[in-house]
């Protein structure tokens, strides 16, 4: 059985991620996805779309994209940074008290489950930011940054990531979150993620995100097995 599957996402860079890297890896299996980024205003007959400024919004967005799409085949997921979350978001400020980085994040996840209330719908937020998957292996940015003073900068990223067991507990603080990390050490890298990023992940490969990244690996393993998933209402 052949399922349809909508991401709702954050930016440009989750975008092309969906497009260039995960779309083809589930539509071998019969899971056929797509994206958009979450809608952030209409102003004379224009929508704009990308970033987050509130839960409503999200929860807006993504509801009236079931409703447009509410055949039995069709399933729905998010691709949200937990960096910059809008604190409105369920359980927000009480999962914030979890000292465990997985356990504030299945809290979180749960509690946007359980508010959205629809049976084909998988919500996932990143831990902490979508950078932490390019972290998993750093040194594939010099597919990008060539010159020798980047070398060494990628070389400083590398021996930050070792130091932690997995990327996805680089934390989320304001100039320590992922994408601060890269873009204090490539500043070119703030205006070329969405080109870089996909492509980064994309060379590093699903199945060396899977293994150092639990949380996304776990993720991963759903969408996967949703060509297999029986509908139940």
């Amino acid at each position: 059985m052949s399922v349809r599957l909508h991401l709702l996402v954050e930016g440009s860079t989750e975008e092309g991620f969906v497009n260039r890297v995960l779309a083809p890896h589930l539509g071998a299996l019969n899971v056929f996805a797509d994206a958009r980024k979450i809608e952030t205003s209409r102003r004379r007959g224009r929508i704009y779309r990308g970033g987050i400024h509130s839960y409503e919004q999200v929860a807006k967005d993504l509801q009236r994209w079931m409703k447009e799409d509410d055949r039995p085949d069709a399933w729905f997921t998010t691709m949200l940074d937990l960096y910059a979350l809008p604190d409105e978001f369920p359980v927000f400020t009480d999962a914030g008290h979890e000292t465990d980085p997985y356990r504030r994040i299945s809290r979180l996840e749960a509690a946007f489950g359980a508010a959205i209330d629809h049976r084909r719908f998988i919500p996932y937020i990143q831990l902490h930011e979508f950078e932490a998957l390019l972290l998993t292996e750093p040194r594939h940015l010099d597919w990008f940054f060539i010159e020798p003073t980047h070398q060494q900068a990628i070389d400083r990223l590398v021996a930050m990531a070792e130091t932690y067991e997995s990327p996805e507990l680089i934390d989320d603080g304001p100039q320590t979150a992922p994408s601060k990390r890269i873009i204090a050490e490539l500043p070119a890298y703030a205006g070329l993620k969405a080109t870089v990023a996909p492509d980064v992940v994309a060379k590093i490969g699903l199945e060396r995100l899977r293994g150092r990244c639990a949380h996304f690996g776990q993720w991963l393993a759903t969408l996967e097995s949703l060509s297999t998933a029986q509908d139940t209402g």
